[in-house]
């Protein structure tokens, strides 16, 4: 009889699938250092996805957990941060903002035969071209948030001349110039001049003077830079007498610097949303309703968003491919066209895993005070190779 009861419980335990394991995705981000304002906000919004994908019964019928390991801004720590969140069981990885503090983390992933997103990184190369086939950034390119400008600025502004100024601190910067300089003489501009700077410069009297001594104010400057010289570059521009309506990127969205230059006006920039309660998308708000109840403040800037985004199209293919194995989930990543978000649609293949075109939201600061003012998908994608320049 006790023979007959062990050979019949061993035949259901071999008959009885094992009980799954929880779906892991690992955290390989900046914690601590400057990347942390960057990565956290994002961070925080990935999170949030991941609650409503297991509020809503988990993916393939697997909860959903994360881990994370702390990067510190450093790339050192970046690779070994990437290597123990795959010893913790990372079934995919979401590491830094900037390709150069994500790239190697990435790179750990890429090894493993793993998926991995960028939190928010806009540089080509954060992906097939720098990475590997199986890494992907949940972000807009840089170059397409240049070329939105230039072509924006010229629909609705009437902007015929314009003048690019460029601060080479990082890749970020230069990619924004490089979508304006391809798209302003394609949509009818003429490029008037240009001239670069560094974030750290304590002045930029010199290129101010040469814009001034131009026969005509140039109708745009598409000011290539982030925080805090972007702020101190536009105070200066201002306190000049320059009035050029003056275009930047994505990276200076929020309303966090707008005291150090008073009164601003005529400054413009694109986002993938509105933090500002003016979003025309019911979607965008609940997300950032949704944000201020988790963390107790409503996101400080658009890079909040890319988080959320990158979860929710991984775990579409997830499902569609019926795994999370890299190959399968890439596959499944690089058929979507179109593929709808609360952001808008979001689109990838197999020889470009970023956005090199997107709906963008036209944020405009007028009297100290930032709002939508419209919206704008440029007329045609970044090509490959311009991104590549």
């Amino acid at each position: 009889m006790k023979h007959s009861i062990l050979a019949s419980t061993l035949m259901l335990t071999l008959a009885t699938p094992a009980l799954a394991d929880d779906i892991t995705v690992g955290f390989a981000i900046a914690k601590s250092g400057w990347m942390e304002a960057y990565d956290s906000p994002a961070a925080t919004a990935a999170k949030i996805r991941i609650d409503e994908i297991n509020a809503g019964g988990g993916l393939l019928g697997q909860k959903v957990k994360w881990v994370e390991v702390d990067t510190k801004t450093d790339r050192a720590q970046s690779a070994k941060a990437g290597l123990q969140v795959l010893d913790e069981g990372a079934d995919m990885m979401v590491v830094s903002c900037d390709y150069d503090f994500g790239a190697p983390a990435a790179l750990a992933a890429e090894s493993a035969g793993k998926n991995s997103f960028f939190l928010c990184a806009e540089d080509v190369k954060a992906g097939i071209q720098g990475v590997g086939p199986n890494s992907f950034s949940g972000s807009v390119l840089a170059a397409v948030q240049g070329a939105t400008m230039a072509e924006w600025s010229q629909a609705a502004r009437e902007a015929k001349t314009g003048y690019v100024l460029l601060d080479t601190t990082i890749e970020y910067n230069k990619g924004i110039c490089t979508g304006f300089d391809w798209m302003f003489p394609k949509a009818g501009g003429e490029i008037i001049g240009r001239d670069t700077f560094k974030n750290n410069d304590a002045s930029i009297a010199s290129q101010i003077s040469r814009i001034k001594a131009l026969p005509q104010e140039p109708d745009v400057i598409m000011l290539c830079s982030y925080i805090p010289g972007a702020a101190a570059a536009v105070r200066q521009l201002r306190a000049a007498g320059i009035t050029s309506l003056i275009l930047n990127g994505s990276a200076v969205d929020g309303s966090y610097w707008l005291d150090a230059v008073p009164d601003l006006s005529g400054f413009v920039l694109p986002v993938q949303g509105s933090i500002y309660g003016d979003d025309p998308r019911a979607e965008v708000e609940s997300f950032n309703q949704a944000y201020e109840a988790t963390t107790g403040a409503r996101p400080a800037s658009q890079y909040a968003y890319p988080g959320y985004i990158l979860i929710d199209l991984w775990a579409k293919a997830v499902e569609r491919a019926g795994s999370v194995e890299g190959a399968a989930v890439t596959a499944e990543l690089e058929k979507m066209q179109g593929e709808a978000t609360a952001f808008g649609p979001r689109s990838f293949s197999d020889m470009l895993h970023h956005q090199n075109s997107a709906k963008m939201q036209i944020i405009e600061i007028a009297d100290a005070k930032p709002g939508v003012v419209g919206d704008w998908t440029i007329s045609e994608p970044v090509p490959l190779d311009v991104l590549l320049k």
